[in-house]
């Protein structure tokens, strides 16, 4: 309310008009809808505008209005005058109440109905209007206040219907064996038929007073929860946002379709939510958790708030068990361990969404459940990710949440929740699930448009000022429980996308620091070839050797410090024309490296063969060869192995440690293969 319309109020408040006055002066203004614009009207003189108001409005009210007209807050009268009444009524001790009925009540009933508002709001006298509903059956509907008591025969036939049909659906799908005779039924439909009148209770209502973009301003419910469920009257569901003194934000979960000013709103008492269940893997669903890849409906077996709290440092253990992505550049350089959080981060096609849908490839056979969740991606671009998981067999064992660059804002801003609402369900059976949202700089335009249109004031870029907290509570749920918590892990992979290349920006800075390591994509690196383009300097695993196995530990060796001299060396000597035999022989070694770490989309290298090149490439086992046949070579070496070298593969795959008699045996083959 502005400075003026708060005088306004104040000088009502000295003139202590009454409410009829006050009724008065709305009926003249609805009844006349062209009598604010004359009073606003600038070519209208002020003894015109004095007449009409001498004329039509009730005297007490004459001076107000005329202030009104001075002030220019004709337009505001509405809104002053509603928050005049609310001053009125509880000074008054009363309470505003309606009644919608099809029986007209006796005057015994009505009496009985006023003194039961009386007593459960504490109030000294009641207001009452009587509405003849006929679209209620039967029985009434009071609403007082924020509460709406149901007590009409439709919510009852309604409530009725869906318990039979719940019934009937559960004797359908149970065997045969545990089915209960007819009389079971009958039972079940008496026992409805008795409990029909007290099926209807108190619920707590509100009403729309601005409704648009996807976002409802909501009176009353002064109990509500942030993040809590909503229910609209035409079906759809929204969550609360934003807290007021005197309203509530609700961003809506649909269409607005056949939603007004005025439409009420009922409290669910539920957090918001997604159903989950062991039917999910395999499937694509929404937002919601409803299935979209049309393939039937998923059986909920739980229901997991999507907002929960993340587990404490008591209940969780060290990450020291790998995650492998078979990508030789990160499982040797940048490991991943089961509970980590390793940020994806670069520019546009850079090759960011491959590097998680090889992860997800790759833990086929290794016990991991994985999550995708896309987030503003285009519909085309999750069909062919869930067409290449499917190819690859991954889909069995993989969960797909999409909220499209088509989906309204509110499902963008919920869709990762929810995908690791479904994680966590898993991680509660103690499984090690994986998780990649894709992407959370799309997230957090979709929140700071929600944001917005909720009237939060923005700050830097526009953003909100807890769009750090936004990510941090999404991220803070990744973990390693221990053994008495059920002993799951829950492993992110967060995308960010970058604009040329700057990682110093305000969202990519803020989940840097979230993180535990990044793995930064460069598009000159990408368009020379180098793919995955990883940029060895700036990026980190802070989990580092904890996440790797012993075996590729020590036969990683120096391989970073290896490329780093490398880069050094090359820019150093780009313009020298004669360069000495060690110079010579590092840079060899370096274009060998990098050729060696290049790797083709979708395929994964198992553990042993990463261990086995390594150790060949540290030891000297590629000199010699042309960079154009080195992907042949090592082809045809891994060959050899798999054909002459079972017993070395068994052991490294089993102990996962490189000792000094099985470098030794590995040593004789790669020797054997040169001869």
């Amino acid at each position: 309310m502005r400075d003026s319309d708060r005088e306004l109020l104040k000088e009502l408040v000295r003139l202590d008009i009454s409410q009829a006055d006050c009724s008065e002066t709305r009926k003249v203004l609805e009844t006349c809808p062209d009598l604010a614009d004359t009073l606003s009207n600038p070519l209208v003189t002020h003894d015109e505008k004095r007449a009409v108001i001498c004329k039509l409005f009730p005297e007490d009210m004459q001076k107000f209005l005329f202030n009104a007209v001075r002030s220019g807050a004709v337009e505001h009268i509405g809104e002053i005058l509603d928050e005049y009444e609310d001053i009125l009524l509880d000074k008054q001790g009363s309470i505003k109440a309606v009644v919608r009925y099809v029986t007209p009540l006796t005057e015994a009933q009505q009496a009985d109905l006023r003194q039961f508002i009386m007593d459960r709001f504490v109030k000294e006298d009641v207001d009452i209007e009587y509405k003849h509903d006929p679209d209620i059956i039967g029985g009434f509907i009071l609403n007082a206040g924020d509460l709406e008591y149901d007590k009409s025969y439709r919510t009852g036939l309604r409530l009725m219907k869906d318990t039979l049909q719940t019934k009937a659906t559960e004797y359908v799908e149970a065997p045969k064996a545990s089915k209960g005779s007819s009389s079971d039924i009958i039972s079940v439909l008496k026992t409805e038929v008795r409990d029909f009148d007290v099926k209807s209770g108190a619920t707590e209502t509100g009403f729309i007073t601005r409704l648009g973009d996807g976002i409802a301003r909501v009176y009353g419910m002064n109990s509500v929860m942030y993040g809590e469920l909503v229910e609209f009257e035409t079906g759809i569901r929204g969550i609360v946002q934003n807290l007021e003194e005197k309203s509530v934000g609700v961003v809506l979960l649909g269409d607005d379709h056949g939603l007004t000013e005025g439409s009420s709103v009922i409290r669910t008492g539920k957090r918001a939510g997604i159903g989950v269940s062991d039917e999910l893997l395999g499937r694509v669903v929404d937002a919601l958790g409803a299935p979209i890849d049309g393939l039937g409906q998923i059986k909920p077996e739980d229901y997991f708030p999507i907002e929960r709290e993340a587990p404490g440092v008591i209940e969780r253990k060290p990450v020291n068990v790998p995650l492998q992505t078979g990508i030789l550049a990160i499982d040797s350089m940048f490991p991943i361990g089961r509970g980590q959080r390793e940020l994806i981060i670069g520019d546009r096609q850079t090759g960011k969404t491959s590097i998680a849908v090889d992860t997800i490839i790759n833990q086929k056979d290794q016990d991991v459940i994985c999550i995708y969740v896309a987030i503003g991606q285009k519909s085309s671009t999750v069909a062919q990710i869930v067409n290449t998981l499917k190819k690859y067999g991954a889909m069995d064992y993989s969960v797909v949440v999409c909220a499209s660059a088509s989906d309204p804002s509110p499902f963008q801003y919920i869709a990762p929740y929810s995908g690791t609402a479904i994680a966590e369900y898993f991680m509660s059976k103690g499984k090690d699930v994986l998780i990649v949202y894709d992407d959370l700089s799309k997230h957090a335009v979709a929140y700071r448009a929600m944001s917005l249109l909720l009237h939060r004031p923005p700050g830097r870029e526009a953003y909100p000022g807890d769009v750090f907290y936004l990510h941090s509570r999404l991220l803070e749920r990744s973990s390693r429980l221990d053994d008495e918590h059920g002993g799951g892990s829950l492993t992110a992979l967060p995308i960010i996308e970058t604009l040329a290349g700057d990682i110093s920006a305000y969202i990519p800075t803020n989940v840097i620091s979230i993180t535990d390591g990044q793995i930064f994509l460069e598009s000159e690196l990408f368009n020379s070839g180098l793919r995955p383009a990883v940029n060895y300097g700036l990026s980190v695993s802070r989990v580092g050797g904890a996440a790797q196995t012993k075996a590729m530990k020590k036969a990683s060796g120096n391989l970073r410090i290896d490329l780093a001299q490398f880069k050094e060396m090359e820019i150093f000597t780009q313009f020298s024309s004669e360069l000495d035999q060690s110079t010579t022989d590092l840079l060899n070694h370096g274009h060998m490296l990098t050729e060696l770490l290049k790797q083709p989309l979708y395929n994964p290298l198992p553990h042993y063969e990463q261990v086995i090149l390594l150790y060949a490439a540290q030891h000297d086992f590629f000199r010699g060869i042309p960079l154009n046949e080195l992907r042949e070579y090592r082809t045809d070496l891994m060959n050899y192995i798999r054909s002459y070298g079972q017993d070395i593969i068994s052991e490294i795959e089993e102990n996962k440690i490189l000792t000094d008699d099985l470098a030794e045996r590995i040593e004789r083959i790669l020797t054997a293969f040169e001869e």
